[in-house]
């Protein structure tokens, strides 16, 4: 029974054993947040009839590498199929939003902090969604496969492919007294 204990322990997320970034490691924790989270909302702007030209979110899941303290690369990866229907408005225009929070995790409940709390942290990312090449696609696939197994099993008539999120800003919000503003340059250069 002991050594089954040990091994849940260590399967949890560390956001929801509390070991986050200080508030004044904006980029570890932009990093962080994004390794703790399983899926994001994507914001791209609608090409759909009735809503053409305004901001739409959708839920998406995403991964940045295999879960575990070491695994994240910092890239949010995506699989997508050109049925759906952000995915359609990303081909008119790639530019998009992407927004992860710890409120999907186990921290913010146990610290009893609602979403919208600031101690809740969540992270901003701006750029563009982009299908990965093929040296990437590797990557890609055990990144997402290995969170999110479902996937593999996905229909083939859908052409699921892998994308990934280039980051252009990073917007943190982990503390009181407003956003950060994290560099891709600084982002890249921690480890979660």
């Amino acid at each position: 029974m002991l050594p089954l204990l040990f091994l849940c322990a260590a399967a949890l997320p560390l956001a929801a054993r509390g070991a986050i970034p200080a508030p004044e490691e904006a980029a570890r924790m932009a990093r962080f947040v994004l390794h703790a989270c399983d899926w994001g909302a994507l914001a791209t702007l609608s090409t759909q009839e009735g809503l053409r030209g305004r901001p739409f979110a959708n839920v998406f899941s995403l991964s940045d590498g295999p879960p575990g303290r070491h695994g994240g690369s910092g890239v949010p990866y995506l699989y997508l199929t050109d049925m759906e229907i952000s995915v359609k408005d990303l081909e008119i225009n790639s530019n998009a939003s992407l927004t992860v929070s710890l409120a999907q995790t186990l921290y913010c409940r146990k610290h009893k902090y609602d979403p919208q709390n600031p101690l809740c942290a969540h992270i901003i990312f701006c750029g563009t969604v982009v299908k990965v090449n093929d040296s990437e696609m590797g990557l890609a696939k055990k990144a997402l496969f290995s969170r999110h197994p479902e996937m593999e099993s996905w229909p083939k008539d859908h052409n699921w492919f892998f994308a990934k999120f280039n980051i252009t800003n990073i917007w943190v919000l982990d503390y009181f007294g407003g956003l950060k503003i994290v560099t891709p340059e600084e982002y890249y250069s921690v480890k979660p």
